[in-house]
């Protein structure tokens, strides 16, 4: 197949930087989330013709899931060569059909940012409607939590250090926002917008410098998943909070095809486009790779062929 458009993750920034040793052999192929058109198929494929829009999964087999171990699970970008290629071959298996509403600059995000939030939240937090949901920045999975929050019914409290961002994440829906820059103990006014209490679900997306206040925003009995790591993976927490208030911490990572196949049906019908900051041909990867990396982007950062 021919990939048509990718989209940065803040793990594909890890292995070119080579942050974090994964053991992968070099030379590596990077980016783990994109989509593509079907260029032609094997003889026993019964699946996919050739001209069909597709994404592909980070995780590859369509059952693989929480059962499966991880050694199991293959993973484009890590285990598996990633998208930055003219060309990828992929098992019939893996592969999910792209939204009919979305461009593929649009749908490229859905594989990595969408469905991690997709599995946390309908998965894992099992969110509803008349929830309240604290959704942290401005970066392509908190934007996935506020719209599929929006979908499900569920108010949104949003946090940006920017009054530009601040009146952009009210426009997509945020019902509150809050600018950590002026309140930098931000929980106390997560629960003043609330009436008094924590929420009932939120994504802490920075890890160290983050998730104190992540845990004090959330009510009894409260979800919090922990599902990034931009500022350190070290957590140095008081367990009282914890304890006291029953707080469920689950750590979130990306879902499974089957469950990007669910995400998609969903974006689909309620006719949601993912937000994207900015598109870069493939030619200009370093500075799709910089603009990502400057923190300014509201969205994803695309890259098209």
């Amino acid at each position: 197949m021919n990939p048509g458009a990718a989209a940065l993750e803040f793990h594909d920034l890890i292995v070119v930087e080579n942050r974090i040793s994964f053991g992968i052999p070099l030379p590596h192929i990077p980016v783990s989330e994109g989509v593509g058109v079907v260029e032609s198929v094997g003889s026993k494929v019964t699946r996919w013709k050739k001209g069909d829009r597709v994404m592909i999964p980070f995780i590859s087999r369509w059952e693989a899931g929480r059962n499966t171990p991880y050694h199991d699970q293959w993973r484009t970008g890590f285990s598996r060569p990633g998208l930055l290629a003219e060309y990828t071959v992929q098992p019939e298996n893996t592969l999910v059909r792209t939204p009919g509403n979305l461009s593929d600059a649009a749908a490229a995000p859905l594989p990595v940012g969408g469905l991690t939030v997709w599995a946390c939240l309908v998965e894992q937090a099992d969110i509803r409607a008349g929830q309240t949901i604290l959704v942290q920045g401005s970066g392509g999975v908190s934007l996935f939590a506020l719209q599929i929050a929006k979908m499900f019914g569920l108010k949104v409290i949003a946090t940006t250090g920017s009054l530009e961002k601040a009146q952009r994440l009210r426009d997509l829906g945020a019902d509150e926002v809050i600018n950590y820059r002026e309140l930098p103990e931000w929980s106390g006014e997560v629960k003043r917008l609330n009436g008094g209490t924590g929420v009932d679900v939120t994504l802490d997306v920075a890890g160290t410098d983050t998730i104190e206040q992540s845990i004090l925003s959330v009510k009894q009995h409260g979800f919090l998943g922990l599902i990034g790591l931009m500022t350190g993976t070290r957590l140095s927490i008081d367990l009282i909070p914890l304890i006291t208030n029953y707080v469920r911490l689950q750590a979130c990572s990306v879902g499974h095809a089957q469950e990007l196949n669910d995400l998609a049906n969903a974006v689909e019908r309620n006719n949601i486009s993912p937000v994207i900051d900015s598109v870069f041909p493939m030619e200009q990867v370093q500075d799709a790779f910089y603009r990502f990396k400057s923190g300014k982007a509201f969205g994803k950062v695309v890259l098209t062929w």
